[in-house]
């Protein structure tokens, strides 16, 4: 919040102009920062003074998993200056609103299975922000829970279609009467930004290997290439075969009827229509989920926990001198910044993992679009650097293991993802912005002197744009990229190289076809990976250690308070982008709902 502090003052002619006082401004400033941190702080520790930092379970409790928010693989621990913002301020989920970690509800699952004290589950909303095969394992856990005969009741406003995929699974579906299921198909869509670039003067300069490399097409493209329509059609089939198929089993309807269902848009049919087609059992008011609740408890003085508090039950911990640790990589890979994966400091956790030696095995659970090509070099040679020292490895793939997030995958003794599991996409691609016709525009020249042929080559590319001998120079350095990385996935794939290039060039796969293509060895969780790890590493007892360790809410925001304005920081990353070629191994991350 900017603060604009105005007097008006009158001067008369030939006397000095006061001086404007910034005092007031910077002491209000002051008495802000102070105020906010001391607030959050004081509400930080009244909450640990009046709460406990376990719950115990009660009788006839309920476990209320509300499906809103954002889900992220690994939970954080709740902080104080979320209160004020409703986001996490930092850390590698950093500007995530209403962040829930897939560990906590997976693991409150398997504790409400086995545990009498919980009667069922209550799944609360379908707002929750989820790609499909983090879905899918939250479904399947689900299924798994109501094998020991408890019961799952589901109740929202409105269902998004892929919350209803997950909510599929109840005994009883509850919609509002005003609500709706959103239930009507499939889509993914693209910007292109070809057009406007010209219309700036803009040219984006585009290196890269694979007609199916897709990710720089909106920078020339004014539509999908066949190649990309291709792929996108193959995989977003898939995902909605397996969202039908699901369905389908669950709620007992077929599947033409399903598909018929979806081309009505149910999303706009009335609450009526969603009861009548079966896709819902049951219409009422959310505010009168009470009296369902005593029905399905027997009870008026049943409990309920939600994610947070269940998963601050106290769970038996193993005293087992061995450890698998569980290292979790998400977001975009970077060199040495950012809110994702940053390639040093998963080195620098890779290398304390090889130290320790009580840890016996290794599982990378991998849920990345990919990023930076040398940071994702930088991550696999650490890895090998663990297999060197006879540590099995295997990795999990979450909703998106491709392009990087699948180079740093690769060298894995096992690979297991979902069946929806975006990966594959390996390709290499650059991009230089050419903005010769923008300064034109503007009015401004560039001049200068260069000792050698191609010493100004950095600066070249973006203020005249690349002739053809540069270009070549630069295509060469990314096809080298390209050869690398197809090279490292043959080694860890263990198959000729060409045959790697024949499925690569930058093709995105899902994870069942993955498996049949050989890129992924086999279909499962995060849990069938640690059980392989644990195999191949012969343990008969083990601890399991999670990293990257939880941050200090208060450490990491003292490190927030600097001088740097976050527009110094953003013109630092537009000089980084501006100064130098970027090899990426990237997709496009894209949003299935």
């Amino acid at each position: 919040m900017a603060f604009l502090f105005r007097r008006t003052t009158t001067v008369e002619e030939g006397q000095p102009r006061p001086r404007r006082k910034l005092g007031c401004l910077s002491g209000c400033l002051i008495f802000f920062a102070v105020y906010f941190i001391c607030s959050a702080l004081l509400g930080w520790l009244m909450g640990d003074m009046f709460s406990s930092s376990t719950v115990t379970l009660q009788d006839k409790t309920v476990y209320r998993l509300q499906l809103q928010g954002t889900l992220v693989e690994q939970a954080q621990e709740e902080n104080p200056f979320a209160a004020f913002t409703g986001k996490i301020p930092f850390g590698s989920y950093a500007g995530i609103e209403n962040a829930v970690g897939l560990d906590n509800i997976l693991s409150n699952i398997r504790l409400a299975k086995n545990d009498d004290k919980i009667l069922g589950i209550w799944l609360d909303g379908a707002e929750l922000l989820v790609q499909p095969a983090n879905a899918k394992v939250i479904r399947d856990a689900l299924l798994d829970f109501k094998q020991c005969g408890k019961w799952v009741i589901a109740s929202a406003n409105d269902y998004s279609q892929i919350n209803y995929y997950i909510a599929s699974v109840a005994d009883r579906i509850v919609l509002d009467p005003t609500g709706a299921v959103q239930w009507n198909g499939l889509s993914a869509q693209r910007m292109y930004y070809k057009r406007l670039l010209e219309k700036v003067g803009v040219e984006m300069q585009i290196l890269k290997v694979g007609t199916f490399k897709s990710a720089v097409e909106p920078f020339f493209r004014t539509s999908m290439s066949d190649e990309d329509r291709k792929q996108t059609e193959e995989y977003m089939g898939g995902i909605w075969d397996e969202f039908k198929s699901a369905v389908s089993a669950s709620r007992k309807i077929e599947l033409a009827q399903l598909d018929a269902l979806a081309d009505r848009y149910m999303g706009l049919q009335p609450a009526e229509e969603q009861l009548k087609a079966g896709l819902v059992d049951t219409i009422a008011y959310m505010q009168d989920m009470d009296s369902l609740l005593r029905v399905y408890t027997g009870t008026k003085d049943y409990h309920l926990l939600t994610t947070n508090k269940l998963a601050q039950v106290k769970r038996p911990v193993s005293k087992a001198k061995d450890k698998v640790a569980v290292l979790y990589l998400e977001g975009e890979i970077t060199d040495d910044s950012g809110d994702g994966i940053v390639g040093t400091e998963v080195v620098k956790t890779l290398k304390k993992i090889g130290k320790d030696e009580n840890i016996k095995a290794l599982v990378l659970r991998v849920n990345s679009p990919g990023g930076s090509a040398n940071a994702s070099e930088q991550i696999w040679h650490a890895v090998q650097n663990i297999k060197a020292d006879s540590i099995p490895v295997v990795v999990s793939m979450g909703d998106c293991a491709a392009s990087g997030g699948y180079y740093i995958s690769c060298g894995a003794d096992y690979i297991f993802a979902e069946p929806t599991t975006i990966t594959g996409s390996i390709g290499i691609f650059g991009t230089v912005p050419n903005a010769s016709k923008l300064l034109d525009k503007v009015g401004l020249d560039v001049d200068g002197i260069a000792t050698n042929k191609h010493s100004d080559l950095d600066g070249n590319m973006i203020f005249k744009g690349m002739n053809s001998e540069e270009h070549a120079l630069m295509q060469t350095m990314v096809e080298r990229g390209y050869d690398l990385f197809t090279r490292r996935c043959a080694e860890g794939r263990h198959v000729e190289q060409d045959y790697i290039k024949s499925i690569g060039g930058g093709r995105v796969w899902l994870g069942s076809k993955g498996k049949e293509i050989g890129i992924v060895d086999e279909l499962g969780n995060l849990d069938n990976a640690i059980a392989k790890a644990v195999e191949l590493a012969g343990l008969e007892s083990y601890q399991l250690a999670y990293y990257p360790a939880v941050k200090d809410p208060i450490e990491e925001m003292l490190k927030m308070l600097d001088n740097t304005t976050e527009e110094e920081r953003l013109m630092l990353k537009m000089r980084e982008f501006c100064s130098k070629p970027r090899v990426m191994a990237l997709m496009p991350r894209v949003i299935i709902k």
